[in-house]
C-alpha cells in the first residue's frame, strides 16, 4: 500500500500540471479579461483616466491630448478614446504586458511554493483571502458532509431491507420532491417560512455569528454559530442525500440478492450479523467511491448558492466573484485549492476503501 500511495502522490503532479495548463489558457483568451473591464470603466472618461495612471504634469497632459486617438491595432473593447500608452499601463498593472507562455511559467513557478499574488481588485494577498473564507466553507461542507452521509446510509439500507414497504415508497417520494427541488429555491423557502421572510423570524438570516461574539461565554458561542448553521446546512443536506439514498439502496439490494447471502443466512446467522458483517462491506465499496466528488462539490459548487442567499463570505462565493470579475490570481488560486484537495481526497479514498474491504489489494495495480 506504501508503494501504492507513493504513486498516487507522484501522479498528482502531471494531473494538477494538466488541469492548470488547460484552465490557463482557455482562461486568457476569453473576452472580459482584467484589462478589457478596466478599460470599459475608463472609456466615458479617458481624460480622469490618464491622470489617474500617469500622475499629472505634463506627461499627463501628453496623454490627455491623445486619448482621443485609438489604436487601429488595439486589441482590446471599449479601448476607444483612450491612448495606447494609457493601455499599456493598464496591462502592466495587471501582468498583461508579458507573453502568454512567460505569465504561465511565472504563475507555476510562484503555485510551487504557495504563492498564489495579490488579488487584483481587493488589494489584498490571495493565501489571506482564502484563509479568512475558508471557515465558513469548511463548516459548510464538514456538517452538511457528516448530515448527509449520517442520514443517507441508514435511510437507504432501512429502504433496501423493506424494499416495496409502505415506508418504502412514502420515503421514496419525499425523496424525490427534496431532490426535484433546485437548492437555491428550497433556501429561499426556508428564509421566507423561518427567518423573517414573512412567518417566522426563529433563525438569522445573515452570517455565521452575532454582532459581539467575541464577548459571549463559550457556551453562548457553540450555541449562536449552530444557530446561524441551521436554516444554511438544512438547505444543503436537502439537495444533498437523495442521491445517496438511493445509491445505497441499490447497492444494498445487489448485494442481498447474491449467492453468498443466501448461504450466510443458511447458515443461522442474524439478519444484522448478515447486513452487516458480509453485506455492508461489499454495498458500501460504491458510497465510498463517490466521496471526493460530493465533498468537493459540497464544499465549492453546491455551496455558491447558499453562501449568496445567506450571506456567508465563504470560498464558493469568493470563487463567484473571482470568475465575474476576471480576478485572475483568485480564479486560479481557487482552482490550484480544490484540483489539489479533490486530488488527495480521492487518495484518501482509495486508502479507506481497503480498509472496508481488506480483500482489495492495490499494490498489484498500475496506477
Amino acid at each position: 500500500m506504501f508503494a501504492y500511495v507513493i504513486r498516487r502522490l507522484l501522479l498528482l503532479i502531471p494531473t494538477l500540471l494538466g488541469i492548470l495548463t488547460v484552465n490557463f489558457f482557455i482562461i486568457q483568451v476569453m473576452p472580459g479579461g482584467p484589462v478589457e473591464q478596466m478599460l470599459a470603466r475608463l472609456a466615458g472618461n479617458a481624460t480622469d483616466a490618464t491622470e489617474r495612471f500617469s500622475g499629472g504634469g505634463n506627461n499627463g497632459e501628453t496623454l490627455s491630448n491623445q486619448s482621443n486617438n485609438q489604436s487601429a491595432n488595439s486589441k482590446y473593447r471599449g479601448a476607444r478614446g483612450l491612448s495606447p500608452e494609457l493601455i499599456a499601463e493598464i496591462e502592466k498593472m495587471y501582468g498583461m504586458d508579458q507573453p502568454i507562455h512567460v505569465r504561465f511559467g511565472k504563475m507555476l513557478k510562484n503555485y510551487l511554493v504557495f504563492d498564489f499574488g495579490n488579488s487584483f481588485y481587493q488589494d489584498r494577498k490571495v493565501i489571506d483571502l482564502v484563509l479568512d473564507k475558508m471557515p465558513v466553507s469548511i463548516s459548510l461542507g464538514l456538517w452538511t458532509t457528516l448530515l448527509v452521509y449520517t442520514i443517507s446510509i441508514p435511510l437507504g439500507i432501512t429502504k433496501a431491507v423493506r424494499d416495496g414497504s409502505r415506508f418504502d415508497n412514502v420515503t421514496s417520494t419525499i425523496i424525490t420532491v427534496g431532490y426535484a427541488i433546485p437548492v437555491f429555491l428550497f433556501a429561499l423557502l426556508l428564509i421566507i417560512i423561518f427567518a423573517g421572510g414573512r412567518y417566522l423570524t426563529w433563525f438569522p438570516l445573515r452570517g455565521l455569528v452575532s454582532e459581539g461574539w467575541d464577548d459571549f461565554s463559550i457556551w453562548h458561542k457553540i450555541i449562536d454559530y449552530l444557530w446561524h448553521m441551521v436554516l444554511p446546512i438544512t438547505a444543503s443536506v436537502v439537495a444533498g442525500f437523495a442521491t445517496l439514498t438511493l445509491l445505497t439502496k441499490n447497492s444494498f439490494i445487489d448485494q442481498i440478492g447474491l449467492q453468498y447471502v443466501m448461504t450466510a443466512r443458511s447458515k443461522g446467522l442474524s439478519e444484522s450479523r448478515v447486513l452487516y458483517g458480509h453485506v455492508f462491506r461489499n454495498a458500501m465499496l460504491i458510497v465510498i467511491a463517490g466521496f471526493p466528488s460530493a465533498f468537493i462539490s459540497i464544499l465549492f459548487t453546491g455551496a455558491i448558492f447558499i453562501e449568496m442567499l445567506f450571506s456567508l463570505d465563504g470560498l464558493g462565493l469568493l470563487g463567484y466573484q473571482a470568475a465575474i470579475s476576471r480576478d485572475y490570481p483568485i480564479m486560479f488560486a481557487s482552482l490550484y485549492f480544490f484540483s489539489l484537495l479533490g486530488l488527495l481526497i480521492s487518495i484518501i479514498s482509495d486508502l479507506t476503501y481497503a480498509l472496508v474491504d481488506p480483500r482489495i489489494d492495490f499494490e498489484s495495480r498500475e496506477v
